[in-house]
């Protein structure tokens, strides 16, 4: 069951890394190599913050030229963004990788996707047209820029993609921002914003606040404050989620 807008634009209030934090604390996951990115990530758009978003999703090989023969499949792509609820994020899958051959993304393709209710794209092969992609509000990570698109039409789309070391499926949700991202396993999608602040507010509610008031203090007493900030910063963590948390 997709999340309410209202719920995604408060997800989208809070960095990945916050999201993350609260994510651990109800996934049967593997918290140290699930659901996130395991390579490096650029996000080329940092001053426009998160995305939050349902994968749709498409590979592409630009190098080839073959895949032109398919004159249906700019049409075909699109009526299968256009069928999906947003707000999405593009995931594309580059063929070509590690070599950059070209871009699906630019100025043209930046605007359709917006128009189709897109707010941004996961792509682990290139970008061009950055400034015109931003002033579409479009966001984007990527790894790399490129100067053209070479041969670059859709291959497939709706089927599973592998991207940064991390395969995702359609209608996965997302979060991502300069951190990277963490394509969030459905079963943990319900709980996922009340953990999150959740999280967020334990910190400030006892290791922030305990960090921030040490000013003038020896360091035995700050060790002291220190110490039981961790330990209430533990004890709520448990309290909530039934589980050992970060502390």
């Amino acid at each position: 069951m997709a999340l309410s807008h209202s719920d995604l634009l408060k997800l989208k209030r809070w960095n990945t890394p916050t999201i993350y934090n609260g994510w651990e604390q109800i996934t049967e996951s593997d918290i140290a190599g699930d659901a996130f990115n395991l390579e490096e990530t650029h996000d080329f758009m940092p001053q426009m913050g998160p995305m939050v978003g349902y994968a749709v999703t498409v590979v592409i090989e630009p190098s080839s030229a073959k895949h032109k023969e398919n004159k249906a499949a700019g049409a075909d792509y699109r009526e299968y963004v256009a069928s999906v609820p947003g707000p999405k994020i593009v995931v594309v899958q580059d063929r070509d990788k590690p070599r950059v051959i070209g871009s699906l993304w630019g100025e043209v393709n930046s605007n359709t996707h917006r128009a189709l209710g897109c707010v941004g794209t996961i792509t682990d092969g290139a970008i061009r047209d950055v400034d015109e992609m931003t002033n579409a509000g479009f966001k984007a990570l990527a790894r790399r820029l490129c100067v053209g698109h070479a041969h670059v039409v859709p291959v497939q789309w709706n089927c599973e993609v592998e991207v940064f070391g991390r395969k995702i499926q359609p209608g996965q949700l997302i979060h991502a921002d300069k951190h990277g991202f963490l394509a969030v396993p459905e079963e943990d999608e319900d709980r996922l914003l009340d953990a999150s602040l959740f999280m967020d507010q334990n910190e400030c509610n006892t290791v922030i606040a305990a960090a921030r008031s040490c000013a003038g203090l020896d360091s035995a007493l700050t060790l002291k404050k220190l110490n039981e900030a961790a330990k209430a910063f533990g004890a709520a963590t448990r309290e909530k989620f039934k589980r050992d948390g970060e502390w």
